[in-house]
């Protein structure tokens, strides 16, 4: 029986790869979660190394999938410390315990690691973030690889998926304004919705996602562990203008949407990082849901499960 940890079950990316793993017949699924823990799942803050070692002893995983992670670029900015208390430390305590356990360990960064200068960046280019979240993940990449030989960091860009609520996502949290923008009121005067034109993102569907990490943890099971620096993302390149404009044909909405050609976000971030996946290409892993079928999988999913709730 091969058996998964997977860590930070109940967020956008866990719940997926949970999904996807539901259906691996002989393997055994271990979730945690801390903010929010649902049925099946262990509560577990992976800030307490202490509580970390003690769970990785007890559950005695063959792999563990580091899901967890503060990804909010504003949030960490103005608290780096907190940010860095579950991007960093957090990273090398349950690595420490892998490691101690024997288990490979998959851990989740991004493509914030690089400046958006020189796209697309191979796994050994040179890291140079631009802000504290992407120096956090960056300093989490290395602890992981420090505290393990027996380990992945997988880079991965901007992430949408089935949702709970629109904020999970910064694609699907485009939602509220564009609709804002297209007030069906005939008395009412729609709001218009400014939208970045000038950054170019990559946005990559968590079922996606979650079947590259089977594969790999696949190659795990069967003694081929994937080791060091490996990188998934889609390959449509547009910025959240163009996201906002395909979310609002898929929604059937005419939105009035204003293209800004200039950064404008507080928090500095890069211009185009988009990630080279040829390394797990080459191995034969990986799967790209065209982003209109994803994004109409979302919508229509949420539609039918969240939208009264929310």
């Amino acid at each position: 029986m091969f058996k998964v940890a997977v860590i930070g079950a109940s967020g956008l990316l866990g719940r997926a790869l949970v999904r996807e793993l539901a259906a691996e017949t002989g393997w055994q699924v271990v979730q945690t979660a801390h903010s929010r823990v649902g049925p099946h799942q262990v509560a577990l803050d992976i800030r307490d190394a202490q509580a970390v070692a003690a769970f990785v002893a007890r559950e005695a995983p063959d792999a563990i999938v580091i899901a967890a992670a503060e990804r909010r670029p504003d949030v960490c900015e103005h608290d780096p410390v907190a940010a860095r208390a579950l991007n960093v430390d957090a990273v090398r305590g349950i690595a420490t315990a892998a490691k101690a356990r024997g288990a490979w360990v998959l851990s989740i960064s991004t493509d914030y690691v690089f400046d958006g200068t020189q796209p697309p960046y191979l796994p050994d280019a040179a890291p140079n973030p631009l802000n504290a979240y992407g120096r956090s993940k960056l300093e989490g990449e290395r602890a992981l690889l420090d505290a393990s030989d027996d380990a992945l960091v997988l880079r991965l860009p901007l992430l949408y998926g089935p949702i709970v609520d629109w904020n999970e996502s910064a694609v699907t949290s485009l939602v509220p304004p564009i609709r804002a923008a297209a007030s069906s009121d005939a008395n009412a005067v729609a709001k218009p919705a400014p939208m970045d034109a000038w950054a170019t993102r990559y946005p990559t569907f968590t079922p996606d996602v979650a079947f590259v990490i089977r594969e790999l943890l696949t190659r795990c099971a069967d003694g081929e562990a994937v080791r060091g620096i490996a990188q998934w993302s889609g390959d449509e390149p547009m910025t959240k203008y163009e996201i906002a404009q395909r979310i609002a044909r898929a929604l059937g909405i005419e939105a009035h949407l204003i293209a800004l050609t200039q950064p404008t976000d507080a928090t500095p971030r890069p211009r185009d990082c988009h990630l080279d996946s040829g390394r797990l290409e080459a191995l034969g892993i990986g799967r790209r849901t065209p982003f209109d079928a994803g994004i109409g999988a979302v919508l229509d999913a949420f539609a039918r499960e969240y939208a009264d709730k929310n």
